[in-house]
Formats: structure tokens, sequence, C-alpha cells
């Protein structure tokens, strides 16, 4: 085991240690009070992302800075708050230890919400030859292959070589992927024709892919109606109940002996939970999630707690545990806070219970899905309010601000100005 984590002293108080500061994360650390407890975030990064925009740092709408926050800002005037950036690596229970990149730490309560990672099902060719969209890594690698792609097309004298490098598939038909999809029929249709007059743009292919029926599974069968239409208005090429077998030497084998010739194929169809090592087989179920009760404690653990996408709790409404999206984690969250303060005060624990407030997706310009408890619009009006509800969830004013200048920039000069190939340094 390797040395002690270099952490102040606790002066008394219980320690909490967070392993990750995505959404669940972040808003229970922040409202933990640190006159009770000794908070520790630990994360891989320095910042917290609004992944469900990384789609369109991908393809040039906004930086990544606008929708990245520093850690140490959000927390720079916390008292018994400390954060540190490694990665959790294996737990202890037995002895209450925690294993990470840079030394073991004790804790009293550790709460394990370390989201989820692309999930390529056993499919290794797949996880390293295809585009994810996972972190602000991926989406910036994913802009410069775009970029880059128009580049050597606008460059090369080979016509199969042109098409393979303006043929963009995309699988998986959830919310990421139709987003993606149609934010990349955008920049075919506003933005490249003036960047590359000398290229025929109408070349250019948009194919998303999907092994269910429909589009948007998790949406009623008239909101995937509507995006189908929608995207198919834009030429986007739409193969349904349609699987992936292979790609390899830039051909993508689908299901029915089909093959697409492409040089980018971006991988958005599943997750899988990042969950630390160490527990018991029988604590892990599908997809990789750690098993808990209704109070988000890890079964047969007392004092070990997970919340958001890494978290399976099996319920009669949810019988495959809550989705994997933003809002189960921050209810989860402010459970476990009245949970953790109730554990202290030898008060009983109040269950979780998830109360869906609707789902949404964007396709484009002027053009969204909002599905509410009682309630289902698109057009325009869903659109104005997918763009509020994400412009308010931005963590900062100053990112806010930053976003609403460029998206406004963008949808009166149809001009995005972020189109910048950045190439990683490589030293001799």
């Amino acid at each position: 085991m390797k040395t002690a984590m270099d952490i102040p002293d606790k002066e008394g108080r219980k320690r909490i240690i967070i392993v990750g500061g995505g959404f669940g994360g972040l808003k229970l650390a922040r409202k933990l009070k640190s006159d009770k407890y000794q908070v520790v975030l630990l994360d891989k990064n320095n910042y917290h992302i609004f992944q469900p925009l990384l789609y369109q740092v991908a393809t040039a709408g906004i930086e990544p800075s606008a929708i990245s926050f520093p850690f140490r800002k959000i927390f720079k005037r916390r008292e018994h708050f400390h954060i540190r950036i490694c990665e959790a690596q294996q737990v202890f229970p037995e002895n209450n230890l925690l294993e990470t990149s840079i030394g073991t730490v004790a804790y009293d309560y550790l709460v394990i919400a370390t989201g989820c990672n692309t999930n390529y099902f056993g499919n290794e060719g797949m996880a390293k030859n295809t585009m994810a969209l996972k972190n602000t890594s991926e989406a910036l690698f994913n802009r410069n292959q775009i970029l880059d792609s128009f580049e050597q097309a606008q460059n090369t004298n080979s016509e199969e070589e042109r098409k393979r490098l303006m043929t963009f598939a995309i699988v998986g038909g959830g919310a990421t992927g139709i987003e993606l999809a149609g934010a990349l029929a955008e920049m075919r249709k506003f933005v490249l024709p003036q960047d590359y007059p000398d290229l025929n743009i109408n070349e250019m292919r948009i194919v998303l892919i999907d092994a269910a029926p429909r589009l948007l599974s998790a949406f009623s069968d008239v909101s995937s109606q509507e995006v189908t239409d929608y995207l198919r208005k834009r030429d986007v090429e739409i193969r349904l109940s349609t699987l992936v077998q292979s790609y390899d030497n830039n051909k993508l084998e689908l299901s029915g002996d089909t093959v697409i010739e492409t040089k980018n194929v971006f991988w958005v169809a599943g997750v899988k939970a990042n969950s630390l090592q160490g527990l018991p087989a029988d604590a892990y179920g599908p997809g990789n999630r750690l098993k808990v009760d209704n109070f988000n404690r890890l079964l047969g653990q007392t004092n070990i707690f997970a919340i958001g996408d890494t978290a399976l709790m099996i319920t009669d409404k949810y019988p495959k545990g809550h989705p994997q999206v933003v809002q189960p984690a921050i209810q989860q969250a402010r459970n476990l806070i009245q949970n953790l303060s109730r554990l202290e005060d030898g008060l009983p624990l109040q269950p979780f219970i998830y109360h869906n407030k609707g789902s949404m997706a964007t396709i484009g310009r002027n053009n969204a899905v909002v599905e509410l408890k009682k309630m289902r619009f698109g057009g325009f009006p869903a659109w104005a309010v997918w763009l509020f509800i994400h412009l308010m969830s931005i963590v900062g004013v100053k990112n806010r601000l930053f976003i609403f200048v460029d998206w406004m920039w963008s949808y009166f000069t149809y001009d995005p100005s972020l189109r910048i190939i950045i190439k990683p340094l490589k030293r001799e």
C-alpha cells in the first residue's frame, strides 16, 4: 500500500471524501457545511465540466473554457475543505482507507461520484479507432479531427480519399448523437461553404446509426419522429435497427453487409460506470454500476455511498436503475446531504425518491424537443427553453456570459469564430 496522502488534521471533524467533481459530487461538496465536516474532493481534473455542451466544443461552437470551471476557484474561501488532483484506485472498506495515485487517505464517510465513461461493449477496435465525447480532451481532439478532415480534403487529389474525409458516421441515436448530427448539419449548411469555397460541400455525408428501431428511445414516439424528420430534412442519413460490426482501415462495417468508407466515426452508443476497485464482487451490477440501497448507501456497507451515474438503485418504478443523466445525480446529492446529518444525529435516514423534471434535446437552430411530466413541445419554444436551462446550469456568471455571446454571435452571423486546429506539441 502507498504512503499516506498529505491531508491536514481533521480537528475533531468527520472526514468526508468525495471521489469525482461531476454534477453530483460538485453539488454535494458545495452544500456540505465546513463547521461539521472536513471535506476532501478528489478528481482527475482540476475543473468541473458541463458535459451536455461538449458536442458544441467538438463542432467549434464554444470554447472548452466556457463550460469548465476550476475547483479551486469554486472553493477558494472554504475552510476545512481540501482538493487533491489524483486518480482514486482502490478502496479498503475494512480499514476505511482509499488508495489513490498520490497516496492513501482515511475516511469516515466515502462518497463515490465517479460518473461514467464511453462503453464500447468489449470492442477494442472501436475503442481504438473511433472518437468518443465524454471529456474536454476528447472534444478538442474531435474538433481538430473534424476541421483537419476538411483541410486534407481540400488538399488531396484523390476523389475516393476526399469522400472518406468528408463522411462523418455517428454511432448512437441518443441525445448526444442527434445533437452532434444536427450541429454537423448546420456546419455543412451555414459555415463550411464559406470556409471552403473550393470544395463541393454537397459531398459531405452525415450518417447517424442506431441499433434501436427509432432515435431518442428515452423520449416519446412523437418527439422521436419529429427529430427524425428534422434531421432528414437536413440531409442526415439515418440507419435504424442497424448494428456496427467493425471499423478498420477506414471501413465501417454494418449489419446487412453494408460498408461505409469514412475516416471519421463518433462512438456515442453507450456508457459504463467508473466504479472503484476493492469492493466485493456482488457490489457491482450491470454496466459496472455500484448497487446501493434507497439511501444511496452501498449494499453491505455502513459508511460508503454512491451517487449519480455510478449508483444502481433498483426500485419498482426504475427496475434498471435511474437514468444516467444530470438530475438524478443532483437530487441524490441533496438527499445524501440530509442523510449524512441524520446519521450524525442518530435519526432514521430518508429514502431517495427521484422527481423526473423532464428531458430535452436540441437538434439545431430554432429546433429542440422538450418533454415535461404533463407536457411535450418542440420547435422554437423548446429551443428557447433548452438554451435558457443550459445557460443557467453553467457554473459562474462569466462563463454564462461567454457562452451567451458565442451563441448570439453564431445565431445572427451564422459564423462561429472558433474554427482553430490546435495540435498537441510533439517533442523530438
